[in-house]
C-alpha cells in the first residue's frame, strides 16, 4: 500500500508577529510543512525575513488590510481604502485576477522565491467572482490552489489548476487540531491523492484581536510534540508540500 502525500499547512503567516513567531517553530521544530503568508498586512515584511527558504505559499487576503493592486477600485473598498470582508461576494473576477497576480509578485519579491500555492483567508474563494479569478491568476503563474469541496475542486480542475484532492481542517471556538484528533484522522487517512490538512498553529496575537487566538496555542502544542511525529511515522507519511503537485523540490 503507498503512502499518502500529506501537506501540514499552517495558514496566516504575517498576520501578526507572535502568530509567525509560532507558525515558523511549527516548521522548524515540528511537523507542519507548509504555511500561507499574508503579504499585505503591517508585518509582511518581518515575516518574509525570517521565513526565507520555507515552502510558503500566498494567504490571498480579500478580507482586510489594503489591496496590493494599484489599480483596484476605490468603490470596491471601505472608507479607509482597505478590504471589507462582506464586500467579497461583490468582487468582480478581473479585480481577484489583478489583486491575486499583484499579491503572488509580493510575495516573490519578499521571499526570493515564488509561492508554492495559494488558498484564501476566510475561504473567500467559496464566492463564484472570487474562485474564477484566483482560478485565472493560477493558471497563469502555474499555482496549485486549495481546494477544501469536491465542487470547488471541480472548477479549480475545470480550468487545469491543480489542487489537493482531499482536506482536513477547521476553526471555530475550540481548537481543531488536538493531539487526540490529529492522532485520530492520521489513522483514517484517504490511501490516495494529495490531502491537505489546514491548520492554524502560533501564540496568542499581540497586536489584533482574534476569534481564534488560545486555540492557535494548542494546535502548537500538538504540532510541536513528539507523539506527533510518532502518528506521523506509524502511518508511513512525510509530510510534504505543495510542490507535490507541480513536480517542484
Amino acid at each position: 500500500m503507498t503512502s499518502p502525500a500529506l501537506i501540514i499547512n499552517a495558514d496566516d503567516l504575517g498576520y501578526d508577529p507572535a502568530v509567525t513567531r509560532g507558525i515558523l517553530r511549527a516548521m522548524r521544530e515540528g511537523v507542519v510543512s507548509s504555511a500561507t503568508f499574508m503579504v499585505n498586512t503591517p508585518f509582511s515584511e518581518a515575516a518574509a525575513r525570517e521565513a526565507r527558504g520555507l515552502a510558503i505559499g500566498l494567504h490571498l487576503n480579500l478580507a482586510r488590510g489594503l489591496p496590493v493592486w494599484s489599480g483596484f477600485p476605490r468603490e470596491l473598498l471601505g472608507e479607509d481604502g482597505g478590504f471589507v470582508e462582506a464586500r467579497a461576494s461583490s468582487l468582480p473576477a478581473d479585480v481577484v485576477e489583478a489583486e491575486a497576480l499583484a499579491q503572488l509578485a509580493r510575495l516573490a519579491g519578499l521571499l526570493g522565491q515564488p509561492a508554492t500555492h495559494v488558498d484564501v483567508h476566510k475561504h473567500l474563494h467559496l464566492h463564484a467572482g472570487v474562485l474564477e479569478g484566483l482560478a485565472r491568476a493560477a493558471k497563469r503563474v502555474g499555482a496549485p490552489v486549495r481546494s477544501i469541496n469536491p465542487q470547488m475542486r471541480r472548477a479549480l480542475e475545470s480550468h487545469g489548476v491543480a489542487t489537493n484532492a482531499h482536506f482536513l481542517g477547521d476553526a471555530g471556538a475550540e481548537a481543531y487540531w488536538t493531539l487526540e484528533r490529529f492522532e485520530s484522522e492520521l489513522a483514517a487517512l484517504p490511501r490516495d491523492g494529495v490531502i491537505e490538512l489546514m491548520c492554524h498553529p502560533g501564540y496568542r496575537p499581540e497586536t489584533l484581536k482574534s476569534g481564534y487566538a488560545a486555540q492557535r496555542e494548542v494546535e502548537l502544542e500538538t504540532f510541536l510534540h513528539p507523539r506527533a511525529r510518532e502518528v506521523l511515522a506509524r502511518a508511513g507519511v512525510v509530510p510534504s508540500d505543495f510542490r507535490v503537485l507541480t513536480g517542484g523540490s
